[in-house]
């Protein structure tokens, strides 16, 4: 609720607020209804106001607009990415040309590459670009500001010049000095990895081992989004749960070895110790990435739980988490890895504990079986244990990635059944054997083995990809979302027939699905990309080389499987203006009858949407003006622009400028047909005013000043001086130049 208020409240306010029903809660203890209901009044409010610390907190600061600056940072983090370059993530130390007054203190960087020696912890200079982060690229998905400010990252760029290895000038403390130690140890034990095991396994197997998933090629990544395996990938509940499991059935498997040790001490504590001791090691190489911090504290609730002689897998040591994590990363529970790991570890729990009473209630006679009835029998229950993880957790957690990436996939619960005995028996227990043999150099057995698991995970991937259909499920509505989590908490924390009180709820929630509301118009916060649905699952876009990753989000909500590049034909006099006598009506309309994508000329893109309303996209006002008495809608790629279509007559087309994007953010566009010749046009912005902590430093960029681009002024040619004459010398022949010295 304090990410969704309209407006940032106050931090009296809230305290106060948190305070009062804490205080009433404790008072009226006698009175059971009342004192839960005034404890849960002081829960929700301490939450926001634990929130509104973590905001202040933060205190990022971001740059307004790009600028290009000479930079001096200290290396935190080094990322090889796919495509041959290189992120750097930098504690910025200085500036120059210009010095920012307003300087962000954490930067990340793309370079083509970086001088030998680089490494966390070492200072670099080069003259950089910094953007601010980008928003939402269309109203209600992912916003890149909320996350970077949460992240303390204050700008994103690239090196124009550079980087170059420094001289230290600031010696770093010793927090600093230890996690550059730490990001150094995970980058040589991740190129040890990649060095032994080597391709696409190579790659993820530093990322299952190390966190470090950025040289993970394209193609696998998107194999493994498409069969729901991406999950693999990330650090998460399930890697840790396999590390502790390992190292459990190690241990138990080494006390067993000393019987007369093993029947007078509590071996089962001392391997939940190891296994806690293990996942604190295996989060803390690993990155300690927010995934990985839930999933370490989940189980290291229940690792607990078993020291103190208490049921592991309950529902209130669940709830201890999530309050931790809570407390910790507030703004982490509006994101999907808190969502969707805590919706499966809640489907989880009460199916293993409802399975668990219906074995108690209907106790069977133990059966004494043949060693191969025994096998058969054990088969048959990990099958089937496998087949009921799959659906319960995918159930819990579809609607949560179809609300957050408007994807599903078909093929999930075949693709995990066949990928998981790889996982649970090739991949994770022989990736916790190499690295317990890592510091003796014995680690390339199990690091082979590992490699040949991932290999056929990536090749099971691969298969289940090709034949898995379109996985785009549109828009999913927020108030669905909220029903569903209604019903899954009710069925997951009820322990009698108040199970079914979930069933309205989720009743409720399918018919919200289909009732979605689909925009006619997507634009993104620059201006220069529009997107219209045309019919026929086309999306028809006005650029011929789009921003992949904002085309493929349109596709994903508007359920387009085909992008439509524009056609650029010769202008159409019978549509426009003759430009023979008139210079500043040289780019007259383009005709778009019929046209089923967009129409550009020079300045104008024009396209009819599937309701035969008119868009045109104009690279100016002097073009958007031309437009104005042929078009129902128009994007103006222009800050400057101002009163176009001011004086035209009352059926005047609605015009969206650059600026208000820049203030504002993307833009969904919903268009009502009133009658024959009248319109309705609603424009949603993704960034709502007056401004959240994480969009403040929207205001601040040129453009949603009114003012055009910054371009630097071109230098006047200089006047040709005159040289004296002088009589030539004879020339010497030039020395032979090694190929190494030549330029």
């Amino acid at each position: 609720m304090y990410f969704a208020l309209p407006s940032e409240p106050d931090v009296a306010p809230l305290v106060a607020m948190s305070a009062l029903p804490a205080v009433l809660a404790f008072v009226s203890r006698g009175r059971r209804l009342v004192h839960y209901a005034l404890a849960a009044v002081a829960a929700f409010m301490l939450g926001t106001a634990v929130a509104k610390f973590e905001t202040l907190r933060m205190a990022t600061k971001v740059v307004g607009a790009e600028i290009s600056t000479a930079i001096t940072g200290r290396v935190v983090g080094i990322d090889n990415l796919g495509n041959a370059r290189v992120r750097l993530t930098l504690d910025v130390l200085a500036t120059a040309r210009p010095v920012l007054r307003f300087a962000p203190e954490r930067v990340r960087l793309t370079a083509r590459k970086i001088p030998e020696g680089v490494m966390a912890g070492s200072e670099v200079t080069g003259y950089v670009r910094l953007m601010p982060p980008s928003g939402p690229v269309r109203p209600g998905s992912y916003d890149f500001s909320f996350e970077s400010y949460f992240d303390g990252i204050g700008a994103s760029g690239f090196f124009m010049k550079g980087p170059e290895l420094g001289v230290t000038t600031q010696p770093p403390s010793v927090s600093e000095r230890a996690f550059a130690s730490v990001e150094n140890l995970r980058e040589k034990i991740a190129q040890r990895i990649r060095e032994r095991i080597g391709g696409p396994e190579g790659e993820i197997a530093a990322a299952l081992m190390v966190g470090v998933r950025g040289g993970i090629p394209d193609d696998v990544n998107e194999a493994l989004r498409r069969t729901g395996l991406y999950h693999i990938i990330s650090i998460s509940g399930l890697h840790m749960a396999m590390v502790a499991g390992t190292i459990m059935l190690l241990m138990r498997l080494s006390f067993a070895a000393f019987p007369a040790f093993t029947s007078c001490r509590p071996v089962k504590k001392y391997a939940a110790g190891a296994a806690l001791a293990a996942t604190g090691g295996y989060l803390f190489i690993s990155g300690a990435e927010v995934a990985a911090q839930r999933s370490f504290i989940m189980l290291a609730v229940m690792l607990t739980a078993v020291l103190f002689d208490r049921a592991a897998l309950t529902m209130r040591n669940l709830a201890i988490s999530a309050v931790v994590v809570i407390l910790i990363s507030p703004h982490e529970v509006v994101g999907p890895s808190f969502q969707m790991s805590f919706a499966a570890t809640a489907a989880l729990v009460s199916a293993y504990a409802w399975w668990s009473e219906r074995r108690e209630e209907q106790a069977m006679p133990v059966v004494q079986r043949s060693l191969p009835s025994k096998i058969w029998h054990w088969s048959a229950a990990v099958a089937v244990g496998l087949v009921a993880t799959s659906v319960i957790a995918g159930l819990a957690t579809s609607v949560f990635g179809a609300w957050h990436f408007q994807r599903v996939s078909p093929l999930s619960l075949f693709a995990n059944l066949a990928v998981t005995p790889l996982v649970s028996v090739l991949v994770m227990p022989f990736a916790v054997m190499a690295g317990i043999f890592m510091p003796l150099g014995l680690d390339g057995l199990f690091l082979d083995t590992m490699g040949a698991g991932l290999k056929g995970m990536i090749g099971i991937a691969t298969w289940f990809s090709a034949y898995s259909p379109v996985d785009a499920v549109g828009l999913v509505s927020p108030h669905a979302v909220l029903l569903f989590t209604a019903a899954l908490v009710i069925a997951s924390t009820a322990t009698t027939w108040l199970r079914i009180a979930a069933l309205p709820f989720a009743a409720l929630g399918l018919l919200m699905v289909v009732e979605t509301e689909t925009p006619d118009v997507l634009v993104s916060e620059d201006g220069r990309l529009v997107g219209v649905p045309v019919g026929g699952g086309k999306l028809a876009v006005n650029r011929a080389r789009p921003n992949q990753f904002t085309v493929d989000n349109w596709q994903r909500a508007l359920m387009a499987e085909t992008v439509v590049s524009p056609a650029r034909p010769a202008m159409d006099r019978a549509a426009g203006t003759d430009n023979s006598s008139d210079p500043s009506a040289k780019k007259p309309s383009v005709n778009v009858a019929a046209a089923g994508n967009f129409v550009c000329g020079e300045e104008l893109c024009a396209v009819q949407g599937a309701a035969g309303e008119r868009i045109i996209h104009a690279a100016n006002a002097e073009a958007a003006a031309r437009a104005c008495d042929s078009a129902d809608f128009i994007v103006v790629d222009d800050a400057t622009a101002g009163g176009i279509c001011s004086g035209a007559t009352s059926t005047a087309p609605v015009v969206l400028t650059k600026r208000e994007l820049a203030r504002l953010g993307s833009a969904a566009i919903f268009i009502t047909h009133q009658t024959a010749s009248s319109l309705k046009i609603d424009i949603r912005h993704a960034v709502p005013e007056p401004y959240r902590p994480w969009h403040i430093q929207r205001q601040f960029s040129r453009e949603a000043r009114g003012l055009a681009s910054y371009k630097r002024a071109e230098r006047p040619p200089k006047a040709p001086t005159a040289q004296p004459t002088v009589q030539p010398e004879r020339p010497t022949p030039a020395p032979t130049q090694s190929p190494a010295a030549s330029p």
